[in-house]
């Protein structure tokens, strides 16, 4: 894409021991790959253990300890920081202990992040949002366009949408320079033990396929998101723009589950076929209670997962295409096969 801004001196991301957080700074700092960058990079973990991680990991990138929830904590992430420095916010929680937690997190700790990179003066904040904050589409066929009013998906959802307006409006009123990238459900090397589990439910024939799994789900191959947010930090224009980061087209469930048992397979893998076919009343079911748990304030992941597993969640990126120049190069098989690979590098069970 012609005219993107230079690359920045120093590049500042939040939640640097996280899923994201990881697969952006190894991509970074590995000489090899199409994102390499020069400069200070400086990444914010919540403790020491996650310090002595990065340390191991990626010894080019410091390590500072701190928390989003506590604005103190964030002097050391932007000292010196100024007008050639980017900010990468990827700090969040997706799956807490309480619900307390998402706004906590997600919402409050947006905004003191967005509070220290104002008063630091960085040159572009691009912050990592999902779809949770427009919940589900209403019906299979639909899709999510690059506008879409708010429609928030229980907790954490709301707290996502509390974190994006707070970007929003220091864009607009206090002379930010942020932008917006939501990708949806991502998948890829560094993943959590809810990627390992659902590899292996999928290796089992397990993995529940409501109502014959016809529901779209778009999702995005990790360096396919660093792609799309890095366009979004080089991109000149306005602030306050936002655009879905996906995989070239959402897909059926029941297609993801046979691509993961394909992928599985050409591993050298054994993997059984199909799913657990399964009435789509128990994701209703699954919903109902999950709304009714969070209300009281309590979080319980399995049940969470159940519910949003009988929904339809798919994107348009024409957007990002045709703004941002972004394109996919990884599709789901390849994608789904690297990240097996990693899981066998990594000693993962699958």
């Amino acid at each position: 894409m012609a005219d993107q801004l230079d690359l920045p001196d120093r590049t500042l991301v939040t939640g640097g021991a996280g899923w994201l957080g990881r697969g952006l700074l190894h991509l970074f700092t590995d000489p090899t790959s199409a994102y390499h960058r020069g400069g200070e990079l400086v990444a914010l973990v919540r403790d020491r253990s996650e310090a002595d991680l990065l340390g191991t990991e990626v010894p080019a990138v410091r390590a500072v300890v701190g928390d989003v929830t506590d604005p103190r904590s964030l002097d050391a992430l932007f000292d010196g920081a100024g007008g050639r420095t980017d900010l990468i916010h990827t700090a969040g929680v997706i799956h807490p202990r309480t619900v307390a937690e998402f706004d906590a997190v997600n919402a409050g700790g947006t905004r003191n992040v967005v509070a220290a990179a104002r008063r630091a003066g960085i040159r572009r904040m691009i912050h990592v949002s999902s779809n949770s904050p427009f919940g589900v589409n209403p019906s299979i066929g639909d899709t999510f366009r690059a506008r879409e009013p708010y429609h928030p998906y229980l907790g954490y959802g709301r707290s996502k949408m509390e974190g994006e307006l707070a970007v929003l409006e220091a864009a607009r009123s206090d002379r930010l320079d942020a932008v917006i990238v939501r990708p949806p459900w991502f998948y890829g090397p560094w993943q959590p033990l809810r990627q390992t589990t659902f590899f292996q439910m999928v290796k089992a024939g397990r993995f529940p396929l409501f109502g014959g799994g016809h529901q779209r789900r778009s999702m995005v191959y990790v360096e396919n998101l660093v792609q799309g947010i890095v366009r979004a930090e080089r991109s000149p224009g306005e602030p306050g723009r936002a655009w879905w980061i996906a995989d070239e087209r959402p897909y059926e469930v029941r297609e993801i589950v046979a691509t993961v048992q394909q992928a599985l397979r050409d591993e050298g893998i054994e993997s059984k076929d199909g799913g657990l076919r399964a009435p789509a009343v128990v994701a209703r079911v699954a919903v109902a209670a999950d709304t009714v748990l969070q209300r009281i304030g309590t979080y319980v992941q399995e049940l969470h997962v159940l519910g949003e597993m009988g929904a339809t969640i798919a994107c348009d990126i024409s957007a990002a295409r045709d703004e941002l120049g972004y394109r996919p190069e990884i599709d789901l098989l390849e994608g789904m096969r690297r990240s097996i690979r990693w899981c066998r590098a990594h000693g993962v069970e699958l």
